[in-house]
């Protein structure tokens, strides 16, 4: 198993959009010196809990920065950019990555942001697009010019050498193109069953076992259109993850501090709205008021010391049924960051070891 991070990225909406994006740089920072694999970022216009518009700007800033982490958009929200526009973009990405560069991919989930772009998400719209949107992209890496496509939401017309010095030269550095990753959010994700369907990566946040394992399913759903044979080991699985020398210290930082904050101000009313608070439940008897940073620390969190969280981590992945990697879900501890960076050390240093060689067994590793 290996070990990657997600920043949403979220911050408390009081920092200022430059501090935020300076505190999620010295995170990929210290990911990049700690061994972490990977770094996805997220995209979001109308969320003041997730102000950042643009993870290509951070990535940019993060290449620079780093030496060996794999840097993604987690995701781009394929129904707010042109497609034509976007598959220049990313190619250029890549080239300035040299490699170490993914093509984070989503349909988008906020009504506020479905709202600012006129997309009518309540009826699939976001996934209609999305659908087009790939499509185009992969059409126009795959053109040396003459790629006409006429579709729902979108148009393109890939130029031909013309005038003499003009033509589409724009490719991606990796053939045929960066590998591409599909975050899905909804049980039975149908971005998930895209992913399945295309042989992408899929990218899951935990909420709750069966809640997990309702996405792997819509990988394997959607791979069955294809004849495709997903493996265990593409599967992303973000976690919330606070390691400290004891539990109480963890608790302290963790259900007390910025992470226990970020939940009960902005994802857990979220989820109550979205009317997803039964995911998080161990047992759907228990009482959605009573699902709070407490309960979710008993229940669902790698929260605790180095022992609890191996225990915990473990029962996780046996749970699951296994996958590839753990991407650890960052928050924002801007104003305390040295138990956060410790969390971290801890987590890549004295947890992951033991997990380095765990794989889930053969017969799980394919369904």
């Amino acid at each position: 198993m290996k070990l990657g991070m997600f920043l949403m990225p979220s911050h408390p909406p009081e920092r200022s959009l430059k501090a935020g994006n300076d505190y999620d740089l010295e995170v990929i920072r210290t990911g990049d010196r700690l061994g972490y694999t990977e770094a996805w970022i997220g995209e979001h216009f109308t969320s003041p809990w997730e102000p950042n518009p643009s993870p290509d700007v951070l990535i940019a800033q993060a290449l620079t920065q780093t030496e060996r982490i794999v840097l993604a958009p987690g995701a781009h929200l394929l129904p707010y950019h042109h497609p034509a526009e976007l598959a220049c973009r990313v190619a250029f990405m890549d080239h300035l990555a040299q490699g170490r560069y993914m093509f984070g991919i989503g349909a988008s989930g906020l009504p506020s942001d479905w709202q600012l772009f006129c997309v009518d998400g309540m009826k699939g719209e976001n996934r209609e697009m999305t659908r087009e949107a790939l499509e185009i992209i992969l059409g126009i890496w795959a053109s040396d010019g003459g790629f006409q496509y006429q579709g729902r939401y979108w148009k393109v017309d890939v130029p031909r050498p013309m005038l003499r010095t003009l033509k589409h030269h724009l490719k991606p550095f990796q053939k045929p193109h960066p590998p591409i990753g599909i975050a899905g959010f909804s049980p039975g994700s149908e971005t998930l069953k895209l992913a399945g369907e295309r042989g992408f990566i899929p990218l899951s946040l935990n909420l709750s076992t069966a809640y997990c394992a309702s996405h792997w399913q819509a990988v394997l759903d959607g791979a069955a259109r294809t004849g495709r044979q997903p493996t265990r080991d593409q599967w992303r699985i973000v976690r919330e993850i606070f390691v400290a020398d004891t539990d109480d210290e963890a608790y302290r930082h963790c259900v007390k501090g910025a992470m226990g904050r970020m939940m009960n101000e902005y994802l857990l009313p979220l989820f109550a709205d979205f009317q997803f608070t039964p995911l998080l439940k161990n047992d759907p008897k228990v009482p959605d008021a009573d699902i709070t940073p407490e309960y979710l620390w008993n229940h669902g969190w790698l929260v605790g010391s180095v022992a609890t969280v191996r225990r915990k981590l473990g029962e996780m992945v046996d749970q699951v049924g296994g996958f590839g990697t753990l991407l650890h879900f960052i928050f924002d501890y801007a104003d305390d960051p040295q138990p956060w960076f410790k969390s971290m050390r801890l987590l890549a240093e004295e947890v992951m070891p033991h997990f380095a060689e765990r794989r889930p067994n053969g017969a799980a590793l394919h369904a």
